[in-house]
């Protein structure tokens, strides 16, 4: 049988969400919170690979098991056994065989917060990028639009990316002032490595007043990474939801 989970987690105790030998991983507590449910040991695909430090309100996953569970018995189980990790499966079902996290996906989507304010995150510490200076997000919204559509993104890529090609479309790209925070909210079927918090980097330089709006477009064209402003902190970045 093949599950399907929309999975909450705090992304700060962890490495990311693969699984790796240099730490614990969203994957990793997962696999073994279903391997003390049935004793099977499985691979969980994840819709995408959120860095460390990253979070997520609604990643999507999927995994097969020789034995049958309705889908309440998996979510109760695993959030019984995931404890005390900040994970918590918040849906399960039985899913069609042909179903992937990863490939099935038609849209994924990103929300960053950004925290303006001189006092620090007491709250919301880790949750939130903390700057302490306002930010324009009327000018910051204006430049991101040139970023919408179907482009190159060399020049908000990792050097690291293993994606096949730098193209993407990027269907939406938002900024708004929401009480003391700016949110970037950023839709796309598919994203780069570190293509959303490269963005929200350079954005951050138009908020300042240090780059123009034109800024972002000429960053854009330039198809080089030197070209990118730095690349904001995980901590502000949450997978909000995966659409199938």
């Amino acid at each position: 049988m093949r599950y399907r989970l929309t999975v909450e987690y705090d992304g700060r105790p962890f490495v990311g969400w693969q699984r790796q030998e240099n730490g614990p991983s969203v994957q990793g507590a997962l696999e073994e919170a279903i391997f003390k449910l049935c004793g099977e040991r499985v691979t969980v695909h994840g819709a995408g690979r959120t860095d460390a430090g990253v979070h997520a309100l609604g990643q999507a996953a999927h995994f097969d098991l020789v034995k049958e569970f309705t889908g309440g018995r998996i979510r109760d189980a695993l959030n019984h056994h995931l404890k005390p990790a900040p994970v918590a499966v918040l849906e399960a079902s039985v899913a069609p065989q042909d179903f992937s996290a990863r490939f099935s996906a038609t849209a994924r989507h990103y929300l960053y917060r950004i925290l303006c304010r001189r006092a620090p995150a007491a709250l919301d510490a880790g949750r939130v990028w903390h700057v302490v200076r306002a930010l324009d997000a009327d000018a910051m919204h204006a430049s991101a639009q040139a970023l919408v559509g179907l482009h190159d993104f060399t020049t908000f890529r990792a050097a690291e990316c293993q994606a096949k090609s730098p193209v993407k479309t990027l269907d939406r790209l938002d900024v708004s002032r929401v009480g003391e925070e700016v949110h970037v909210n950023a839709s796309a079927r598919s994203f780069l490595h570190n293509q959303v918090r490269s963005i929200v980097g350079s954005l951050k330089l138009v908020g300042e007043g240090k780059w123009v709006p034109r800024d972002m477009k000429r960053a854009l064209e330039a198809r080089d990474r030197a070209e990118c402003g730095p690349v904001a902190p995980p901590e502000g970045l949450y997978l909000v939801r995966v659409d199938y």
